[in-house]
């Protein structure tokens, strides 16, 4: 039978711009933005409606309690950064905390990316003025420089021309690494970066490795190979990002040929910011067309009754994989405002994953005069998130964090133990603070003690 093409309702790629839309940047020459959208209409995909349906399928996993999702990348992509070993080494360390996270959940984890796209920014205000000098806000380096300079500062719409040439490299790399060999089991103990030389979460990690390891060895012995066994050769990885830039968004959106539906084929998945997922807005327009996995992003200010609404928008038929909620509510919040939300959408019956931001609600300024995050505040958020799943007796099914396979000083604490006086060693993010490599991996150990007692939970609610 021929499949039903299903096109959302008075809809079409464009609609969004009869809708309220906030922290878009304004662009001072019409004609250009044209011109460069028209052009980005021209290029190929970056990703492929068949790769989006597959990541559905694998969240619609983790929607039923079956998998995990670990979303992780860069707070905002940067031109200045752009290399292939900053790619590696991001790539690397999210498999290392999908290892951990899979030996101890005994579940899948679902890999996501924030890469490869992750350059817009949403700002408060159109301007910041320095010195009696009022410029554009930077809103990401596919709209502006982040120098405060005039020239940096212009809104150039030919920087998504950029943004899209450094998103297609970024894929094609990662594409590489994915099925290339790098993601092969038996290279599990080379994942280790050098710099984070022998530290406690080192030391655990490769313990874990050589479990696996070992584990692979017992099979061979059993005349399993697993050379040729395809699930140890390669992995899944997708991409994602926050779908702020409409006009970027809107241009590479474009009608599978095999069902009819649209795509946003800038990433597999796309997700809507706290600032812009409100009713009636021009990204909850765009968003709600696509037939791409969506996030979105709930913070203090959402109410039941408002997430309800957007959720029936969004998902009307109720589609496994199809949403994913990511809650940032701070450390100090998450116990007292996440659980009305969990409780309504558990009573509607919605199929969604619940996923924690614990990066969002936890940034501070220094006594050094630097922005940053206490990862003591980031995993008391992570586990205000697991309580208030055990208690409603639901999935704690993700983590969605800003993090870099970079050794930056960026994020105060862990075991590691960088402290106020250290920031400015190496902090180079274009926006906000990340968890380094040694972080990231530490707060996968962590993940993972808690997803065994969620499992151990299940277990015994089960008997």
């Amino acid at each position: 039978m021929e499949r039903q093409v299903k096109v959302a309702e008075n809809w079409t790629p464009d609609s969004w711009k009869a809708h309220e839309a906030r922290h878009l940047p304004s662009y001072t020459d019409a004609q250009a933005l044209a011109e460069a959208e028209h052009t980005l209409t021209t290029y190929p995909p970056l990703v492929f409606a068949g790769e989006a349906r597959a990541l559905k399928a694998d969240l619609a996993e983790v929607a039923n309690g079956k998998a995990f999702l670990l979303q992780g990348g860069d707070c905002a992509e940067s031109f200045a950064e752009f290399h292939p070993h900053n790619i590696r080494d991001t790539f690397r360390v999210l498999l290392q905390m999908a290892v951990v996270l899979t030996y101890a959940g005994k579940v899948p984890v679902v890999k996501v990316g924030r890469m490869a796209g992750q350059f817009a920014k949403p700002r408060s205000s159109d301007t910041e003025t320095k010195d009696g000098v009022t410029l554009p806000s930077y809103f990401g380096d596919n709209v502006n420089g982040i120098d405060f300079d005039p020239v940096q500062r212009k809104n150039d719409p030919q920087r998504m021309l950029r943004a899209y040439s450094q998103a297609a490299a970024t894929l094609n790399l990662l594409r590489a690494f994915a099925v290339g060999g790098y993601s092969n089991l038996r290279q599990v103990h080379k994942w280790t970066l050098d710099f984070m030389g022998r530290s406690p979460w080192a030391d655990k990690f490769a313990q874990t490795a050589d479990r696996i390891g070992e584990a692979l060895d017992f099979m061979e012995a059993c005349g399993v190979d697993p050379d040729k066994v395809q699930q140890l050769q390669r992995t899944s990885f997708y991409t994602s990002h926050e779908a702020l830039l409409l006009p970027y968004e809107q241009s590479l959106t474009r009608r599978d040929s095999l069902t009819g539906d649209w795509y946003d084929t800038s990433a597999h998945m796309v997700w809507i910011g706290d600032r812009t997922r409100f009713e009636g807005s021009a990204h909850i327009e765009f968003a709600r067309g696509i037939g791409n996995p969506l996030g979105m992003k709930c913070g203090p200010s959402m109410e039941p009754d408002v997430l309800l609404k957007l959720l029936d928008t969004l998902n009307p038929n109720r589609e496994a994989g199809r949403i994913t909620l990511i809650s940032r509510f701070g450390h100090d919040k998450v116990e007292a405002g996440l659980p009305k939300l969990v409780r309504a959408v558990k009573r509607e019956g919605h199929p969604v994953i619940w996923s924690c931001d614990p990066m969002h609600g936890n940034v501070i300024k220094s006594d050094s005069g630097y922005k940053t995050r206490p990862f003591d505040r980031i995993l008391t958020e992570v586990k205000g998130f697991f309580a208030v799943h055990r208690a409603e007796g639901t999935h704690a099914g993700g983590i969605h964090i800003e993090m870099t396979g970079q050794d930056v000083t960026e994020c105060v604490g862990g075991a590691v133990g960088i402290a106020d006086e250290r920031l400015g060693d190496r902090y180079h993010t274009h926006c906000d603070p990340r968890l380094n490599a040694a972080q990231s991996l530490e707060l996968a150990f962590l993940l993972a003690e808690m997803m065994t007692m969620e499992a151990g939970q299940a277990q015994a609610n089960a008997a």
